[in-house]
């Protein structure tokens, strides 16, 4: 059994074991930056909800959002207090690179506050966008109402694809892991994007000073 195998049947036993508690657990990890992956999670969830009527597709929403939101306060906390620096330095260790920091920086960074609703519909984007909203500090009450409003029509859809497939509930990750390919492309064309913003405002500084030195020589 390979690890990620390993990891799946893992995920899938607290579900079934803990019910709407584990559900609430392993999505605080996911938003807490740890490779905990809504695709299984939830999907999964919604294939109890179409076998078992002690699930509902409601409530595993919301128990899904509920964790998003704990574990998003974690996030922006440690990033609040750590900064760049030390998740650099530890970040590492729970699989969190620099790619994925800055990633989720530039996007912070170029849309604003917004960004933090817009990523919760995004992969890989939504597990990290809370550090650089905690680095940034940016206003808490308007944060968690963005985590909430974004979490909860991706918890749903997923849950509701579970819910659909039923037993097929798996070959939704097909999908995500192609959605995940195109999701890498348009990072990094949004870096790219402001890499050259940046060089070419950085450039535009510099000319300042000369002309105004020329001016200053002529004179």
């Amino acid at each position: 059994m390979s690890i990620i195998e390993w990891g799946t049947d893992l995920i899938l036993n607290i579900i079934e074991t803990l019910s709407y508690p584990g559900i609430v657990f392993l999505m605080a990890l996911e938003s807490a930056c740890l490779p905990v992956p809504s695709e299984i999670v939830m999907p999964f969830a919604g294939f109890l909800a179409s076998e078992d009527s002690n699930f509902s597709i409601a409530w595993i929403t919301a128990a899904g959002t509920l964790g998003n939101l704990i574990g998003s306060i974690l996030a922006y906390w440690i990033g609040m207090k750590a900064g760049r620096a030390l998740m650099l330095k530890y970040g590492r260790y729970v699989l969190i690179r620099e790619k994925h920091l800055n990633w989720a920086e530039n996007w912070f960074n170029r849309y604003g506050d917004p960004a933090i609703f817009f990523s919760r519909l995004m992969p890989i984007v939504r597990t990290f966008i809370s550090l650089p909203a905690g680095m940034a500090r940016m206003n808490f009450p308007k944060f968690i109402a963005f985590t909430v409003l974004g979490s909860i029509p991706w918890n749903f859809a997923l849950t509701y694809a579970g819910y659909l497939l039923e037993k097929r509930w798996e070959s939704i990750l097909d999908f995500f892991h192609k959605l995940d390919i195109l999701v890498v492309i348009a990072i990094i064309v949004v870096v790219v994007i402001f890499l050259r913003e940046y060089l070419k405002n950085g450039s535009s500084a510099k000319k300042e000073p000369e002309a105004k030195n020329d001016d200053q020589e002529e004179e």
